[in-house]
């Protein structure tokens, strides 16, 4: 399983069309997608991998299962607010960000301390870490680096 992250109030449609590349991209090499399950490049990601014929995972902050996007097949809704992004980054093998935001950043740095691959797709820069986060130049790149990073 592959969380796809990112702004949930994205209207860039360069980040858009990627993050749901992204989506259609995992799902055709078989992997579940799993995200924040409401709208942006979590939508967009959504409806990529269910495009391609894959299952998607909705992970709501909220208590209403009906706020999630309609791509998703599987919809909890944890009631933990900006927590939920924990669960999303514990529930997946690795992580494509898409985009940046201040929640997108918490949950690159769950994920760096879980141990979890990451890969940043039209993301910030982070300066500091002894181990840098890996930026990709496309979709296609992104899918590529972090399947990569999943192999033994």
């Amino acid at each position: 399983m592959i969380a796809v992250v990112g702004p949930g109030d994205s209207t860039d449609p360069t980040v858009l069309a990627a993050a749901e590349r992204v989506g259609a991209l995992l799902a055709e090499a078989g992997h579940e997608v799993v995200t924040g399950g409401l709208g942006g490049v979590m939508a967009a990601a959504s409806r990529g991998a269910k495009s391609a014929g894959g299952a998607v995972v909705a992970l709501l902050p909220g208590d209403d299962r009906s706020a999630a996007n309609e791509y998703a097949d599987v919809v909890v809704a944890t009631g933990l607010g900006q927590g939920r992004n924990v669960l999303v980054v514990r529930s997946a093998d690795a992580v494509i960000a898409v985009g940046g935001s201040w929640g997108t950043l918490s949950e690159v740095a769950v994920a760096r301390r879980l141990g979890r691959p990451v890969v940043w797709l039209y993301g910030w820069t982070i300066d500091g870490p002894a181990d840098p986060i890996p930026t990709a130049s496309s979709p296609e790149d992104a899918v590529a680096q972090i399947r990569s990073l999943l192999s033994p």
